[in-house]
Parts: structure tokens; C-alpha cells; sequence
């Protein structure tokens, strides 16, 4: 598919408003209201933020894409900066009620009822940077990322995640994953404490456990096995999970 360098060519309605912050505007027909939207100078065509009243929001990020007519969106959480919904749609007016509701604290599960082409991410917002709270909120996220993903290795990746959040002390610590690796770390985000060994589901359906990518730690024909080694090799005396502030 050609590679549009001039938005004009995708978006003339846009540069005919000057800007996407200005085309939201104009086909929201009032519905944004006194929500500050805002285009860049350098990009005004191509992109927009939208802000909320919630402090711990940050900006909703509005982009357009080169190759189609169609626009992302992506929300996020400001204290990590992991996103809370995203998404993408042809329709202008879409996106400016998601916009809208973004911006007036909509609770996330209702954003997407007022556009239905938000996805959630499965994370849910802790205000007061509970680290708790946060690591729950990382775990939801992940399982749901993996029961979505449409990968020939699936199903064993999802049975990894739901092994390994299945077993407590893996559970009270905070997930993430590198290079699909699953891995844990004993404070949140933005600045991660790695601990113990990380997992990692084959295509072939066995899993492999290691100090890092090598799997030193062992092949496994189950998750659970895989998992039941993870826990065996953490070390002990581990604290409840902190903000890595």
C-alpha cells in the first residue's frame, strides 16, 4: 500500500480546518465544549492531545496514520505512563466523543460505550499510586493481553500468564514481560527492580525457565512445571512490591 507523504492527500477535510485539533472541533459540533484540544506545530494535521480533568491522566494522544484514513488514539496512566485505552477509527465524530469523555473522568468501561472503538487494556486507574493496586492492575492487563493475542503460540503463552498469576508469591510481585519473556520485578514502574528468573512459552508448546534468556533453569512440558521452578529459584525474604519511583 503507497505511502502518503502529504496528509492533504488523506485528510483534506483536516487541512481544510487547518489542523486536527480544529477538525475535531468542527465535527463534534459542540460537543467538545471547553475541552483543550490542542495540534502541534510541527504535525498539526497529523496529530492532537486532548487533556482531563483527572490529574492522574495524561493527555489523550490522537495520531493519524500516513498509509490509510484512520486515526489511533492511546490514554494513559501519567504516574507509569502505560496506557489505559487505545484504539483506532476512520470516524472523526468517534473520536471526538472519546475525546470527550476522556476528558470529563469517565469512568474507563464507559469511555468505551461512548465509543465503541476504544479498547480497553485491562488496566484499571490507581490514583494514589497504591503499588499494590498497581501490580493488580499490571497482572489484569496481561492476562487479558494474553487471552486477545492471535499468535500460533497463544494458547501456551496464556497458560504461562495464568499459571504464574495463579501461584502467590509470583502474583504479589509486578509483571511484565521482554521479548514475550515473563519477568518480575519487586517495585512498578518507570523504574523496575528485576528479580528472580524470567519465563518464556515455545511455539512447540514446552516452556523454558532461566537466570536470563538462556533457560538454564530448564526446559518444561507444562506451564505449571515451569512456574513451580520460577518460585523455587526466588529468592527469599521478599518484600511487598514499592513504587519505583
Amino acid at each position: 500500500m503507497p505511502t502518503h507523504t502529504d496528509p492533504s492527500v488523506l485528510y483534506p477535510d483536516v487541512a481544510a480546518c487547518g489542523s486536527l485539533a480544529a477538525a475535531l472541533r468542527a465535527e463534534a459540533d459542540g460537543c467538545l465544549g471547553a475541552v483543550p484540544v490542542t495540534s502541534p506545530d510541527s504535525a498539526p494535521l497529523l496529530r492532537a492531545t486532548a487533556g482531563s480533568t483527572l490529574p492522574h491522566r495524561g493527555p489523550l494522544e490522537i495520531d493519524a496514520r500516513s498509509h490509510e484514513r484512520r486515526w489511533s488514539i492511546f490514554g494513559t496512566e501519567r504516574f507509569q505512563g502505560m496506557p489505559l485505552v487505545e484504539g483506532s477509527t476512520d470516524n472523526l465524530a468517534e473520536l471526538a466523543k472519546a475525546a470527550r469523555a476522556w476528558h470529563d473522568g469517565t469512568q474507563l468501561a464507559d469511555v468505551r460505550q461512548a465509543a465503541p472503538f476504544v479498547h480497553l487494556t485491562g488496566r484499571f486507574e490507581v490514583p494514589d499510586h497504591d503499588p499494590a493496586r498497581l501490580a493488580e492492575s499490571e497482572w489484569q492487563s496481561m492476562r487479558l493481553e494474553a487471552s486477545e493475542l492471535d499468535y500460533t503460540w497463544k494458547d501456551s503463552y496464556q497458560a504461562l500468564i495464568e499459571a504464574a498469576h495463579a501461584e502467590a508469591a509470583l502474583r504479589a510481585l509486578y509483571p511484565f514481560t521482554s521479548h514475550w519473556a515473563l519477568r518480575f520485578s519487586t517495585t512498578t514502574r518507570p523504574r523496575l527492580t528485576v528479580v528472580g528468573p524470567c519465563l518464556i512459552a515455545n511455539s512447540d508448546g514446552t516452556y523454558v525457565v532461566g537466570r536470563d534468556f538462556t533457560g538454564d533453569l530448564g526446559r518444561f512440558a507444562t506451564a505449571r512445571e515451569a512456574v513451580a521452578t520460577a518460585v523455587r529459584a526466588l529468592p527469599s525474604g521478599l518484600g511487598p512490591v514499592t513504587l519505583g519511583a
